[in-house]
């Protein structure tokens, strides 16, 4: 199938699941949306309640009766927690394992040993590439802001030539990259192969981040000329360790779950054979849970015992990751049930009517309904959950490859210009020393770049598969 217009895909779709009528359903997502986005952003209400507030608002304009609004709700939620839950759980763990035994510090500063002055924009881009793929965005910042202030303040450089890529690359990593809980999501919610999602992913991710990284800090470092601020630069988690892991077996240990999962797609496509001995073992091998969950147990013993963490340390280290991943796991469930709300009252299939004239792909169309809920409430995660739960329905008749790159089209508007109703927008601004101005031209314009770059190597891809 080589392109997939929602004419395609509506030409032989059921007959919506309520009486409602589109207009109503129209309404009633927008009201949904509406409350959504207020309760966010004007209110300042957690992201899991105003989820919550604002299927009931959806069941409710839509004429559904409450207790199948709230039943449609709770399954959906419990889904999502069941299908993703574990995996965002597993991946904390390892980022967690990463962090604290030094071996994201092993990783940063062997690459910057190697990296003479010229490569190291592309240098700080691969670091961020590595150490964001199985950790949060918000880690990878913590993480990596001390080399970008080091470098930036010793080699003299332009702080947006260093910063820039390394935020390029843990953004890249945060939209479209599996264990990230967004694309987890997209991926369940649209019944996309993870393994094949993974692999488009990569392919999408390496030319995005190099566009919005190396590429665009020359030009961002024009418009903001700012130097390091003296004092900003937090301590490492390995300056109180007295040895860390190599930086081989740590990178060995980041990728193992990839590669996991890689092989897994590969052997789907070379032996395309359910019943075959070896399709079996790598569909146990290659599972998101499997891959993880190894990594972890690996990671135990090539990060933890290799830093000199006791049993009781690393024990501790597994206890100190779950916890600041409560909130997420909460707006990730709640996502999952606002999305269930929405395929339960019919949307997906409304789209699917009212879109048929459109002439407009599939993949464009996702994009630019996560392009709309992220500029509105400011959330990557929120506009993945609740754009895969609108356009869901279009991924029944596509390809695998379609169905992955239906994903990445969601994941690549998630990302569209975040602005001052999104924590990264702060969490960037205040880290850099910026002004609001000075974060829109270089922050703001790097996050649009990747999106749209994004959906540009989307749509190319969707050519050619």
């Amino acid at each position: 199938m080589t392109h997939l217009s929602v004419e395609m895909l509506a030409a032989d779709a059921a007959e919506p699941i309520t009486t409602a009528g589109h207009a109503q359903l129209g309404i009633a997502v927008l009201a949904g949306i509406a409350v959504i986005v207020l309760l966010i952003t004007k209110f300042k209400l957690h992201a899991f309640l105003s989820l919550i507030i604002g299927s009931l608002v959806l069941g409710a304009v839509a004429g559904a009766p409450l207790d199948k609004t709230v039943t449609s709700f709770s399954a959906g939620l419990g889904t999502t927690v069941a299908g993703t839950g574990v995996l965002i759980a597993l991946g904390a763990v390892l980022g967690r394992l990463l962090a604290d035994s030094g071996g994201a510090d092993q990783i940063v500063d062997t690459i910057l040993a190697k990296a003479g002055r010229k490569a190291m924009p592309w240098a700080m881009v691969l670091i961020a590439g590595i150490v964001g793929l199985p950790i949060f965005f918000e880690v990878g910042i913590v993480l990596l802001i001390p080399v970008v202030l080091l470098v930036a303040k010793r080699g003299n450089f332009s702080l947006m030539r260093i910063g820039i890529p390394a935020l390029a690359g843990l953004s890249v990593m945060h939209g479209l990259i599996p264990p990230h809980p967004g694309p987890l999501v997209a991926i369940d919610a649209v019944g996309a192969n993870l393994g094949v999602t993974l692999a488009l992913g990569v392919v999408v991710a390496i030319p995005t981040a190099i566009i919005a990284g190396p590429v665009f800090s020359r030009y961002a470092a024009r418009w903001v000329d700012i130097q390091p601020p003296e004092n900003l630069v937090p301590e490492r988690a390995s300056d109180d360790l007295e040895k860390r892991p190599g930086f081989g077996i740590t990178v060995a240990t980041v990728l193992l779950p990839v590669v996991m999962m890689l092989a897994k797609a590969l052997v789907d496509i070379v032996v395309d054979n359910p019943g075959h001995q070896v399709q079996k073992v790598f569909d146990v091998i290659g599972s998101p849970l499997i891959a993880l969950l190894t990594a972890v147990i690996v990671a135990m013993f090539t990060l933890g015992r290799a830093a000199g963490f006791t049993r009781g340390r690393i024990a501790a280290t597994v206890e100190k990751s779950l916890g600041p991943i409560a909130g997420v796991l909460l707006i990730v469930g709640a996502g999952g049930g606002f999305k269930q709300t929405l395929v339960d009252a019919g949307v997906g299939q409304m789209i699917m009517d009212v879109s048929k004239g459109w002439h407009l792909s599939a993949l464009l169309l996702a994009w630019l309904i996560a392009v709309t809920i992220r500029l509105a409430t400011g959330s990557a995660t929120v506009a993945t959950i609740s754009a895969a739960g609108l356009v869901a329905p279009l991924a029944a008749e596509m390809s695998t490859p379609h169905a992955a790159l239906l994903v990445l089209a969601i994941g690549s508007g998630s990302l569209f210009f975040s602005h001052v109703n999104d924590a990264g927008f702060w969490l960037v601004k205040e880290y850099f020393g910026m002004d609001v101005g000075q974060t829109l031209k270089t922050w703001s314009v790097m996050e649009t770049l990747i999106s749209v770059v994004g959906i540009v190597c989307v749509l190319l891809l969707s050519l050619v598969l």
